[in-house]
């Protein structure tokens, strides 16, 4: 019986992926040429494993790299749910299938997929690069089989403890965020890549000697083991990887039972208290200004924190702008400078402000009758920004001048970052009544089909309008650092460019309202297309 239920699900899992082909070329062509870079990248890192076969510190470099292949099945289902249309086990509620027989046959159609070809290939490379001797290579199969399983049980553990969540709205708004991850995995790698060159494998060794008894890294330490002649700590190491394996498939099973017998109330909402909201709305309320600039301040702080786009975006942004000036320090290479990363990645946010609202801007246009009110639209709109991106700044641009001992150049580095901000905020009022485009609202695109274009003038010409019209301020900050005795005037950069900053903003929002209030139609025709 669970054998046929294997078969079945195998090819139900096959089933989806040749319809999901069939649905266009295009697709197919994008699964192709996956699987060909796939196979390719695995094999070239297979080779390179194999050719560290020897080396003083492999055996470290390898069980690392089995954990962090661990940690990427574990958040992978996290971010992107629908890859794979098996990790929902709640499309198989309405079946008469029981639980543990379900459990072995979603396991070994989970085996199926380029994601476990590339497991494979790198645990095959890493056992390869450790095993020295018959017996070192009969426990690296019995290694590369628990392993391997295990990484497949821990991504259908953690997809079946959240599939309620990554199925439903709020799951598709956590699979944004994964641009962030990949930002910020990007700079740690690279972090790493940099540390490793100068210092060599030899750091690795000491977290090595600890992750080799982390499941399932404990599998390749057991390889290395008995290649060592250390047969009962291999057995321990094997042992404590199927141990995992146990635990992580009891786990999954006791999650599959819920899902299969319990309603889904994930998606509920608690009652909420009698005034709640009117006491939330007015807490942040009492803080901003009156009228409609309080407002508009209100509703655009409230769309940072509650619309998943605008928050990805958001995140995004802080994270890199802080990332690179810190990074660069660490590293002994960095500049002051680089602290103006956190005003630039911030102030990007000021360009299609529109857009961001979709097509319910609709409600905002129906309040805009003349220049004026477009002005403080775009004014409430340019503040709400400021109140993130002034003490994100600040704190940034103390932090990197706290790092390099840098403190003489901490005022000219804030007025140049305040020049540059209120430069973008000018030309981001601007491209946004003048080159808007829709964001959609599903999916991880961020411009609607046909609006690419209208992307590429918004965000990109209006950075570089910024840079020119900042370059009064980049002037006087060349001059102070070049001409003799220029250093007893750099602390006038930054009143000079605060004072700059400001005048530069209201000067583009003046400019963009009349702009703004006689393009309404086409704002609102381009804002909600897609």
């Amino acid at each position: 019986m669970t054998a046929d239920i294997t078969r079945t699900v195998v090819q139900l899992k096959l089933s989806l992926l040749r319809n999901g082909l069939r649905r266009s070329g295009g697709r197919r062509a994008a699964y192709v040429a996956s699987a060909v870079v796939v196979v390719l990248f695995g094999a070239l890192q297979l080779i390179g494993l194999v050719a560290l076969r020897g080396h003083a510190h492999v055996e470290a470099v390898v069980v690392l790299l089995t954990a962090v292949l661990a940690l990427g099945w574990a958040v992978m289902p996290l971010f992107f749910p629908s890859g794979d249309e098996t990790l929902d086990p709640t499309r198989l509620v309405m079946l008469p299938l029981r639980p543990r027989p379900l459990v072995r046959a979603l396991l070994v159609a989970s085996l199926v997929g380029l994601g476990p070809l590339f497991t494979l290939l790198l645990l095959t490379g890493s056992t390869v690069a450790v095993a020295h001797g018959g017996t070192a290579y009969a426990v690296g199969v019995v290694a590369v089989v628990l392993a391997l399983l295990v990484c497949v049980a821990l991504a259908r553990a953690v997809a079946a403890a959240n599939v309620r969540l990554l199925t439903s709205r709020r799951g598709r708004d956590l699979a944004v965020l994964s641009g962030l991850v990949v930002a910020i995995g990007a700079q740690l790698v690279n972090f790493g890549a940099q540390r490793l060159g100068s210092s060599g494998l030899g750091t690795l060794a000491p977290v090595g000697d600890v992750v080799r008894w982390v499941p399932p890294a404990s599998a390749i330490g057991a390889v290395d083991s008995a290649s060592k002649g250390s047969y009962g700590t291999a057995a321990a190491q094997l042992a404590l990887t199927a141990g995992a394996l146990v635990a992580l498939i009891a786990v999954w099973s006791r999650h599959l039972t819920r899902l299969m017998t319990s309603p889904d109330g994930s998606t509920l909402q608690p009652a909420a208290e009698p005034g709640a909201r009117e006491r939330a709305s007015g807490g942040l309320a009492r803080l901003l200004p009156t009228g409609r600039t309080g407002t508009v301040m209100e509703r655009s702080l409230r769309y940072v924190w509650r619309d998943p786009k605008t928050k990805a975006a958001w995140v995004t942004s802080l994270a890199i702008g802080v990332i690179v000036p810190v990074f660069n320090a660490l590293q002994g290479t960095g500049s002051i400078y680089f602290a103006c990363f956190a005003a630039g990645m911030l102030g990007i946010q000021m360009y299609n402000q529109f857009g961001q609202d979709t097509s319910a801007f609709w409600m905002v246009a129906a309040t805009i009758s003349s220049a004026q009110d477009a002005y403080v639209e775009l004014r409430g709109r340019a503040l709400a920004l400021l109140v993130i991106t002034l003490p994100y700044a600040a704190l940034v641009t103390v932090l990197t001048t706290a790092m390099l001992g840098d403190w003489p150049r901490l005022p000219e580095v804030l007025g140049l970052s305040i020049a540059l901000l209120g430069a973008m905020l000018a030309t981001g009022a601007w491209t946004s009544a003048r080159f808007p485009y829709s964001i959609p609202q599903e999916g991880h695109k961020n411009v609607a089909p046909g609006q690419t274009g209208l992307a590429w003038i918004s965000i990109f010409g209006g950075m570089v309008s910024a840079a020119l019209l900042s370059a009064p301020v980049i002037a006087a900050t060349i001059w102070v650092n070049v001409a003799e005795g220029g250093d007893r005037w750099s602390w006038l950069l930054l009143p000079v460019g605060a004072a700059y900053g400001a005048t530069i903003t209201w000067a583009g929002l003046r400019l963009a309202a009349p702009r703004t209030a006689a393009r309404l139609p086409e704002i609102l025709a381009a804002v909600s297309k897609g």
